[in-house]
């Protein structure tokens, strides 16, 4: 009995195996791949001719040399002449409370009306501020120079990548407060 068993074991494995060889299909498929050869038609483009290439010999003998050190040196301290630093803000003045936190985290809230006065309101995380004409506000040297109903415009006073003071313009306007 056992040897029996033994020799149908490796029968009863095998019969699977032998099966996956049996052909399943495969003339259809065979007869498939050969219709789609032959309706498939080739088609290959023409390939253009290279443009024509002429080289441009480069005489630096003739030609300054627009990133010589010296000659940038030369050309910002022209610029820095001519400038006068007339935009150079008060850096000795006491600082408002305001100047502390960047423009970004700030939000108009509201405006208050006085006579002859018109007052922002400015919400810095949960706080309220109020704010006048010619108060600074941000961390650029930014000075209120407008206030309407709907937007606060601020000047800033910034140093570009010369060292040159120059002004630019930013604005708050008018949000919801989120309860």
């Amino acid at each position: 009995m056992k040897k029996r068993t033994i020799l149908l074991l490796p029968v009863a494995v095998l019969a699977p195996f032998l099966n996956a060889c049996s052909d399943n299909g495969v003339p259809e498929l065979r007869q498939w791949m050969t219709q789609v050869r032959q309706e498939t038609h080739e088609s290959v483009r023409k390939v253009e001719r290279p443009k024509q290439f002429s080289p441009f010999a480069y005489e630096s003998k003739d030609v300054l040399d627009p990133f010589d050190p010296k000659k940038l040196a030369a050309a910002f301290a022209k610029l820095k002449g001519n400038a006068g630093n007339a935009l150079k803000p008060d850096l000795d003045r006491r600082r408002e409370p305001l100047e502390a936190y960047p423009l970004d985290v700030m939000k108009m809230v509201g405006t208050l009306q006085r006579p002859g006065l018109s007052t922002a309101l400015l919400q810095i995380d949960k706080m309220i501020y109020q704010v006048k004409m010619g108060n600074y506000v941000g961390q650029n040297l930014g000075m209120v120079i407008g206030i309407s109903d709907a937007e606060v415009e601020v000047k800033e006073v910034v140093q570009d990548a010369t060292g040159d003071w120059v002004e630019r313009r930013a604005k708050l306007a008018l949000q919801e407060i989120k309860k």
